[in-house]
């Protein structure tokens, strides 16, 4: 099993910037592919991004242009989503979540991952 945790959501102006962070506990972290997916009310969840295990590759859903980026921290059992530019059509609860087993990367449906964090609200202001 492994528990996720994430943090860092909040509210903030069109244009800005923030940081989320996914704080993994339980059995080994370093071995799991991880994604971000986000659900904005009334609508489908989606694939924002995701990073392999090793953390040597990442993959983005098509809306984020470059805005965001994923990164991993291993020795902290933490992995991040940096974003900036940040729109009011990023507004949406951000989902941290985890894969158990090997396979072809990228993975960008939420059927692929096997944990799932509470979730961060990110509310973006225009």
């Amino acid at each position: 099993q492994v528990q996720l945790v994430e943090s860092g959501g909040g509210l903030v102006q069109a244009g800005g910037s923030l940081r989320l962070s996914c704080a993994a506990s339980g059995r080994t972290f370093s071995s799991n592919a991880m994604g971000w997916f986000r659900q904005a009310p009334g609508k489908e969840r989606e694939f924002v991004g995701g990073m392999s295990w090793s953390g040597r590759r990442t993959t983005y859903g098509d809306f984020v242009k470059g805005r965001f980026s994923i990164s991993r921290d291993n020795a902290k059992n933490t992995v991040y989503l940096q974003m900036n530019s940040l729109k009011p059509e990023d507004t949406a609860v951000y989902y941290c979540a985890a894969r158990s087993t090997g396979g072809a990367f990228p993975y960008t449906r939420e059927y692929e991952y096997d944990y799932w964090g509470r979730g961060t609200q990110v509310t973006v202001s225009s």
